[in-house]
């Protein structure tokens, strides 16, 4: 087993030599380089499969960092970053020349960070440069929540993993994108995740900062934006009537998944062979922080115990901002909601 500093001294070695990593965080498991090293990005969206249209998030650890990530950082960026950072609030600002175009898909905006994990942060603070990292799994699949998670999903790839243990938070980091305007700050929430809507608003009324909020139809300039994503291996089935029957649903889904395309924003469509003749319910925690944290794991393991399917029941106390970022990953990750 190696100790904590020789897997950071392992990860900055093999960062250096422009490979990739598995970086621990408090989301989930990210698959690391730096982002000085074209080559290394390249290799992210290579092991990943991840095609070059969807975005990387920039990892940093210090406010100082990111200031030379971004053209213009701003009061508001300051205020929230005091506020949410080191923390799972990643904030699009407008892209320094310096940072590599196929980082940011090549828009002009860019995603910043300050994961809250303390080997993540000593890592990026002894590499000297920010890592780009988008979560580590294969492109459209389940995200990761422990360093087995990664180590099974690249083990054809051997990347090396720093085990930081367990994700604390269990889902990405909300998305944020902010632009200063000579008269206010106009935001807008691109990916819901742990930090709310109305943690943002207080921050910012707090400050006393004249603010809008507008709703982004194009979400391009954030990672996971695609209808389809973070699926597992067999098809999710999200229920909303919490008392149906398994083979009523199974009866619907049989019917549905026929008319499915194969494929979506090139994320493929698991439809098994012979139709779907099995389930296993998902269960998670009726408190919703802990229902996220169990979300990804639990999703795999109900995956791995062989039925044709999973299902999950939504229920009526299921309501709320906690709730929704939670239904953002499940909707996404259910190949049917009936």
């Amino acid at each position: 087993m190696m100790s904590p500093n020789e897997g950071l001294a392992k990860a900055e070695e093999i960062l250096k030599e422009g490979g990739v990593i598995g970086l621990p965080t408090e989301t989930v498991y990210g698959l690391a380089a730096r982002i000085d090293i074209p080559s290394a990005i390249e290799k992210i969206f290579k092991v990943k499969e991840r095609p070059f249209f969807d975005p990387l998030i920039v990892h940093v650890s210090s406010i100082e960092m990111a200031k030379h990530v971004t053209a213009y950082w701003g009061p508001a960026s300051q205020a929230l970053a005091e506020v949410f950072w080191p923390g799972p609030l990643t904030m699009i600002l407008p892209r320094d020349p310096s940072v590599n175009a196929m980082i940011t898909s090549g828009l002009e905006s860019v995603g910043i960070r300050m994961p809250n994990h303390p080997l993540a942060l000593e890592l990026i603070q002894q590499v000297g440069i920010p890592l780009a990292a988008p979560s580590a799994n294969k492109f459209g699949r389940t995200s990761p929540t422990s360093a087995g998670h990664v180590r099974v999903e690249f083990k054809n790839e051997n990347v090396f993993v720093l085990d930081g243990g367990d994700c604390q938070i269990g889902i990405e980091s909300t998305v944020l994108f902010i632009r200063h305007r000579p008269d206010k700050v106009v935001l807008s929430i691109l990916r819901r995740g742990y930090v709310l809507k109305s943690d943002i608003e207080r921050v910012l009324q707090e400050k006393g900062f004249e603010f809008e909020f507008i709703e982004q139809i194009d979400k391009r300039e954030s990672p996971g934006h695609m209808k389809h994503h973070y699926m597992p291996p067999v098809p999710l089935v999200v229920c909303t009537e919490p008392n149906r029957s398994v083979e009523s649903i199974l009866k619907e889904v049989n019917e549905k998944m026929e008319q499915l395309p194969d494929e979506i924003e090139s994320i493929k469509i698991i439809k098994p062979e012979h139709g779907i003749h099995s389930a296993e319910i998902l269960h998670l925690s009726k408190d919703p922080l802990l229902a996220t944290r169990q979300f990804y794991g639990h999703l795999r393991d109900t995956a791995a115990k062989g039925k044709d399917a999973i299902i999950f029941y939504r229920e009526p106390h299921q309501v709320g901002e906690r709730w929704e970022s939670l239904f953002d990953r499940l909707n996404k990750a259910a190949s049917l909601i009936i």
